[in-house]
């Protein structure tokens, strides 16, 4: 799971540096921070099971189930 959080932090940095919100090396340091991994990886555990019990009731609702 850690390889493909540091890969979507790498693409979120992105749109920041362009935007000039922040520079080269603090991008590198949110990508390689590993606190902030661990800290995104808690975040996305949490919210994933609300998330596929949303799917699942729009699924039952909208009549995507069988």
């Amino acid at each position: 799971m850690a390889p493909f959080i540091r890969i979507a932090l790498r693409y979120l940095t992105v749109p920041l540096l362009l935007f000039g919100l922040i520079n080269e090396s603090e991008a590198a340091d949110i990508v390689a921070d590993p606190d902030l991994l661990q800290w995104v990886s808690l975040g996305l555990g949490t919210i994933a099971p609300f998330i596929a019990e949303g799917w699942y009731w729009l699924a039952r609702r909208f009549g995507w189930s069988k």
